[in-house]
């Protein structure tokens, strides 16, 4: 069964709000009023519908999640270089002087 195009166009600008988790509601709120649409049609289709979307959703929470402690990781390991290079300049310069 192929969605009608107009389904299938707000079906893609639901997917594009999901995108950026700040806009989630938004998302959500644009995907049941397609879910709305598609249980008069479909049912069946509509409930497989609804189980995708609600993985599309937390793989973008996921991957919003690991991004954000990737970004902390990579702050720290920064921080860290910069403090090791730091004491080993002092260290030089601590040798330097005796």
């Amino acid at each position: 069964m192929t969605l009608p195009t107009d389904l299938s166009t707000r079906l893609q600008t639901a997917i594009g709000l999901a995108k950026e988790v700040q806009q989630h509601p938004e998302a959500n709120q644009a995907f049941q009023e397609v879910l709305g649409d598609l249980k008069a049609e479909s049912p069946v289709a509509a409930e497989l519908l609804e189980q995708l979307w609600r993985e599309y959703i937390g793989t973008q929470r996921s991957s919003l999640f690991w991004e954000q402690l990737s970004d902390v990781e990579k702050n720290l390991s920064d921080r860290l270089s910069e403090s090791h290079i730091q004491l080993k300049q002092n260290y030089l310069r601590l040798i330097q002087e005796q």
